[in-house]
């Protein structure tokens, strides 16, 4: 297995909905959807990568919180260890910077999206919490 890239991403609830991120067409896995994030720097903690990731992404400022969980996923072209943490708009309102679309959906809805593999064990796991 190659050696995996320490990534880290924010579950955001508001109220019964949480944020769903789609990727740009020009990158990998380009229009999936996931969790708002990205790998973490030399010197960074996780939640410290998690709250930069989100100044440059979406414009917001966040309190993270615990580690709702976290999987080694294996992609054709990269293994990433991915870290999913409870977390909360501090300041600002969510804007696409980076990303094709952000939706706010529900549990019920998350189905009608395609999310990136990565993210599927997370998603399974929302789904039996909010059960």
């Amino acid at each position: 297995m190659k050696k995996a890239i320490e990534v880290v991403a924010a579950l955001i609830w508001r109220g019964d909905r949480f944020l769903a991120c789609q990727r740009p067409p020009e990158k990998a896995r380009g229009l999936l959807w996931e969790f708002v994030g990205g790998k973490v720097e030399s010197g960074e903690s996780g939640p410290q990568a998690l709250v930069r990731e989100c100044q440059e992404e979406l414009g917001v400022t966040l309190d993270v919180g615990d580690a709702f969980m976290d999987v080694t996923h294996e992609y054709p072209d990269l293994t990433v260890h991915l870290t999913l943490y409870e977390a909360e708009i501090a300041k600002g309102e969510p804007r696409m910077i980076e990303h094709h679309d952000i939706r706010w959906v529900t549990v019920e809805e998350m189905d009608t999206l395609e999310f990136c593999p990565a993210d599927q064990v997370f998603l399974e796991e929302i789904r039996k919490r909010r059960a």
